[in-house]
């Protein structure tokens, strides 16, 4: 699989896992798997991210530095959200994931970063 295509299976992957944040908050079901999202070497994106199919060339250009570095941002929102939901605090998680909420502004930093990397990837 090339670069493009395993850019385009974590951009899915991302998506897919945004939404099962947003659904434990909805339902006030908080697992510890996504209490981890801070430990960034536990989730499937990371793996890929920082494993061995991205070449060490690739690991250098500035797409990669650029996702790597919201991945860590991302990261550190979410587990805030998940925090906050497992608190008692739904309203302030609730709120990060709103359209102007510190999570969603992450999230959607880190899939337009992706698609550009994907885009100017050969």
């Amino acid at each position: 699989m090339n670069l493009k295509e395993q850019i385009n299976n974590e951009v899915v992957a991302h998506v897919k896992w945004d939404n099962t944040l947003r659904n434990a908050v909805d339902t006030e079901k908080v697992d510890i798997l996504i209490l981890l999202t801070k430990d960034d070497n536990r989730r499937d994106f990371a793996n890929w991210l920082y494993g061995p199919t991205i070449t060490e060339k690739q690991k250098t250009s500035n797409h990669y530095q650029i996702v790597q570095w919201l991945q860590t941002v991302f990261h550190e929102k979410a587990e805030k959200v998940a925090k906050l939901a497992i608190s008692g605090k739904k309203a302030e998680a609730e709120q990060m994931l709103g359209m102007s909420g510190e999570y969603t502004y992450a999230s959607a930093a880190l899939t337009r970063a992706m698609v550009v990397w994907q885009k100017e990837t050969e």
